[in-house]
């Protein structure tokens, strides 16, 4: 696949006569330069830079903020750095598409230009109000010696414009300021509003000693805000970055609008922790007389589920009104070092779009890349009924892997060989694949995918489940992803990510799909039920030199039932 191969429709040339002269301009990067000697030619070679995750064509990008469905298009806005490829200088960048895949840049929707934000414009949230008018809730910094963080609002110029080009800052704001007592350098991250019994109220993250807070405001004309007397929820957690709040249906795919509410709904909380990165998420009731919201499981504060067990942060989730589904959307930060990023002039991508949905247990969400995706699919390469015995492997040929899609169902011969589990992993499944990666022979398993892999195996990243049985003679399921050999290259953080994955595996099927995009892997087991992200740097592994295989390091033979590998095309991407 060339990088002349793009998915474009007719909506996008259209677009780009429309904007010509008037797209954003793009700021190369202010450090960007000659790579010094410290860093390897790999690293900055343009076959490491995604071919379809989101990402502007240079410089620094973050949180997703204030992601929406208006007038027939979709806006994403993001935290990002116009002059260089490290944190700082924030503004909301703004891109707009009609899929979620095919992107065009805009100019920067919210700069630091108004005295609440004049040193920064942190992360937020998009409401679209009665009207039809989308309104944007955002941190402020104010002062220039300390992050003191207020809330500020802003509105469309011009709200017939579907692209929704340029904003503007009533003079009332901050419109939210911390009370005193409560920490100014941990408020923030404004949440989608929602309406009910003629308030609207708003969640904003915080943080009082230890205990991370989910603030509760409340608004009759969503100009004038009040605090609750108490937070929707708390934690001995830490800071909770990037709060979201919203409900989903107790059955079905759909999504919801976040005003919707009823019997038949739940609701998830989730936070990003800032002393883990993690997106963490519980799933509860939520009573809007008392403004309490009670997770379903009591434990859930300190053993909560995650959206992604990889390099997945600052997520948001928006709800579609022209598909009734919820997206979910998140950054994945880069995993090389600092003056890497330098040399590349670029740091930053955000996962594939995912639809979310409450699975039919009731006891966790669902995640799947986004129907739009498959748009992308090239000629498919397949392979069925292909028994890879213990200690064996096999090459998947006839595609460029190293920008593919991979979906693969297999069947294990036989359960009875299962590992003894160790209790003691039953929170750290992370710290579990880390002692039994890919390379260590089991009993189940490791089998999978070695992904963004050289000819003769020096480099590898393996996406693997491992099999285990507990003291009652259940089965625990181990996905994992594991980057230690992803590359040769000196200097990376290359850590093995893992989730347990919450399935019946009594039939021995399991599945997994893996979206390979040069050096990113997004895999999920189990029909979304672990999601795991990892930044990967291969130095031989690339381009034509990357392979796919499908390997086994178990006692118990497996089947591939049926495997479906599809090379994918370059979308349209902000320009780049």
């Amino acid at each position: 696949m060339g990088a002349q191969q793009w998915a474009l429709g007719p909506w996008a040339l259209l677009l780009l006569v429309q904007l010509a002269g008037a797209s954003h301009v793009v700021h190369r990067s202010l450090e960007a330069a000659a790579a010094p000697a410290s860093v390897p030619a790999s690293i900055v070679s343009p076959l490491l830079r995604t071919g379809y995750h989101f990402q502007p064509p240079m410089n620094w990008i973050n949180d997703p903020n204030g992601p929406m469905y208006y007038k027939g298009w979709y806006h994403l806005f993001y935290q990002y750095n116009p002059k260089g490829a490290v944190w700082g200088n924030i503004v909301w960048a703004h891109s707009v598409s009609r899929d979620l895949i095919n992107w065009i840049a805009l100019e920067a929707a919210i700069k630091p230009d108004i005295p609440s934000d004049q040193y920064g414009c942190w992360s937020g949230s998009a409401t679209i109000l009665p009207d039809g008018t989308p309104a944007i809730v955002y941190t402020g910094i104010d002062r220039p010696d300390i992050n003191y963080q207020v809330q500020n609002i802003a509105f469309p110029k011009d709200k017939s414009d579907p692209l929704l080009r340029e904003w503007v800052k009533p003079g009332y704001n901050p419109i939210i300021v911390p009370e005193p007592g409560m920490n100014v350098t941990q408020f923030r991250d404004p949440t989608t509003a929602w309406f009910a019994d003629g308030h609207w109220r708003m969640l904003i993250g915080g943080l009082r000693d230890t205990r991370g807070m989910a603030y509760v405001y409340r608004s009759r004309d969503f100009r004038h805000w009040v605090r609750a007397k108490h937070p929707l929820h708390s934690a001995l957690t830490g800071m909770w970055e990037c709060p979201d709040f919203f409900p989903v249906p107790k059955s079905g795919q759909n999504g919801l609008d976040t005003s919707e509410f009823g019997d038949k709904v739940k609701y998830v909380l989730k936070s990003s922790l800032d002393l883990t990165r993690y997106d963490y998420y519980t799933i509860g009731t939520y009573n809007n007389k008392t403004e309490r919201y009670v997770p379903d499981d009591p434990n859930g504060d300190y053993h909560r589920l995650r959206y992604d067990y990889g390099n997945f942060y600052a997520s948001k989730t928006f709800f579609d009104p022209a598909k009734r589904r919820r997206v979910l959307l998140g950054w994945a930060n880069e995993s090389d070092s600092v003056p890497d990023d330098k040399a590349k002039g670029w740091a930053g991508i955000h996962a594939i779009p995912r639809k979310i949905w409450l699975d039919p247990s009731g006891k966790q969400l669902l995640q799947w890349p986004i129907e739009e995706v498959e748009q992308l699919r090239g000629k498919p390469v397949s392979v069925g009924d292909k028994v890879v015995k213990s200690g064996e492997h096999f090459e998947v040929t006839g595609l460029g892997s190293y920008q593919a899609d991979v979906e693969v169902s297999f069947e294990v011969s036989s359960l009875d060989k299962a590992e003894p589990f160790d209790p003691a992993f039953s929170n750290d499944a992370q710290k579990l694949c880390g002692i039994k990666g890919a390379d260590e022979k089991g009993g189940v398993g490791p089998f999978g995918l070695w992904v963004l892999a050289s000819a003769n195996l020096e480099e590898k990243t393996a996406v693997f489940f491992r099999v285990f049985k507990d003291g009652y003679g259940k089965h625990v399921v181990l996905m994992c992803t594991d980057p230690t050999k992803s590359s040769l290259s000196p200097d990376l953080y290359k850590p093995t990510f893992a989730g347990f994955v919450d399935t019946d595996i009594s039939s021995g099927k399991i599945s997994l799909r893996s979206l390979i995009d040069r050096s990113v892997v997004e895999s999920f087991g189990a029909r979304g039920k672990t999601c795991i992200l990892s930044r990967v740097y291969p130095s031989i592994a690339i381009g034509q030199n990357a392979h796919l295989y499908v390997f086994n390091n178990g006692e118990a033979d497996i089947k591939v039932s049926h495997l479906t590998a599809w090379e994918m095309k370059k979308p349209l991407m902000n320009g780049a």
